[in-house]
């Protein structure tokens, strides 16, 4: 969802000048979201065409799937390896980082429950500056990208100082503090040093209800491959901050494999994370009730896609 809004970075002094960031905000906001926009059309369309045939020879055993965690459940730790996919050998390489053992893990032992929900507040201040009027809604703290109507503005140009009185310091300590658990525990399962891996973007939360689409944006269900829709992508985790079945129905992930798909059934707390090759294509089903919450955490090998922690200005 979230793909070109990591280019603004919010500044002090824009923040200052609030009242006239404000009265100019709608045209260069409006710029701004046709070039978020133009760049999420142009991943999404690249993410179909690599992702077409393997969704389409396998299509016909998309009503047979096996729970791989369901709702309720407390693991530990939960990991299935898989064979890689060629997908990384067309970009560089960093020995120690750049996946060579294959796979998707879950674990509700990372992040507590109460974590969640108050990472979850965090995305409920921040969302309800805007929202998409559509069904899927994106809040990227780190470039400031918020849905709002049929478009995407920075919330920190557009909303200036106003998100003093939305964000603490305490929450973005949070925020780090997680996003480092997350990335360690990656680094654990894949045999890997967690300083060999950098924070890329976009990372960013999701607030998904059953709203019909009303733009490209609003439609997150399709099938993709994180390493074709963003080829900084070396490894992916999503953090879940709402309860299948019970604050939502559908929304279940679906790992998409020949034979059956395999599917996560989302709790708060639960950390669902895998490499961001073609073994593993994947999808999130059409939320039917309810309002589904969740964090998307993306890491790179490559420094010089990297990107730092939000910082509250």
């Amino acid at each position: 969802m979230a793909a070109a809004a990591a280019r603004r970075r919010p500044g002090g002094g824009e923040r200052r000048r609030q009242g006239s960031a404000r009265r100019n905000a709608g045209p260069r906001e409006a710029r701004g979201g046709r070039l978020w926009a133009a760049c999420f059309v142009s991943a999404a369309l690249v993410a179909a065409a690599g992702a077409f045939l393997a969704w389409s020879s396998r299509s016909a055993e998309d009503g047979v799937a096996e729970v791989l965690a369901r709702r309720g459940e407390a693991l530990l730790d939960k990991f299935v390896e898989v064979p890689c996919s060629g997908d990384y050998d067309g970009y560089r390489r960093f020995e120690g980082c750049t996946p060579r053992r294959c796979g998707r893990g879950v674990s509700d032992a990372v992040i507590t429950r109460e974590e969640a929900e108050r990472i979850r507040r965090i995305a409920e201040r921040g969302l309800s500056l805007g929202g998409s009027d559509g069904g899927a809604s994106i809040l990227d703290l780190h470039s400031g990208a918020l849905s709002l109507g049929k478009q995407f503005v920075n919330l920190y140009r557009f909303f200036g100082d106003k998100i003093q009185d939305i964000f603490t310091e305490e929450d973005f300590a949070l925020y780090r503090d997680v996003r480092q658990r997350i990335q360690q525990k990656i680094a654990d399962t894949f045999g890997i040093s967690s300083s060999s891996m950098y924070l890329t973007k976009p990372t960013f939360f999701s607030r998904i209800n059953s709203t019909e689409a009303k733009t490209t944006h609003d439609e997150y269900w399709h099938p993709h491959i994180d390493k074709v829709t963003y080829g900084s992508f070396d490894y992916t985790s999503l953090l879940y901050l709402s309860d299948y079945a019970e604050d939502f129905g559908g929304g279940r992930f679906v790992f998409m494999d020949a034979g059956s798909n395999k599917t996560i059934e989302p709790q708060a707390g639960r950390v669902s994370f895998f490499t961001s090759g073609s073994e593993n294509l994947h999808r999130v089903e059409k939320v039917h009730w309810g309002t589904r919450y969740a964090i998307t955490i993306s890491f790179t090998c490559n420094p010089d896609h990297g990107i730092g922690d939000p910082v509250l200005m």
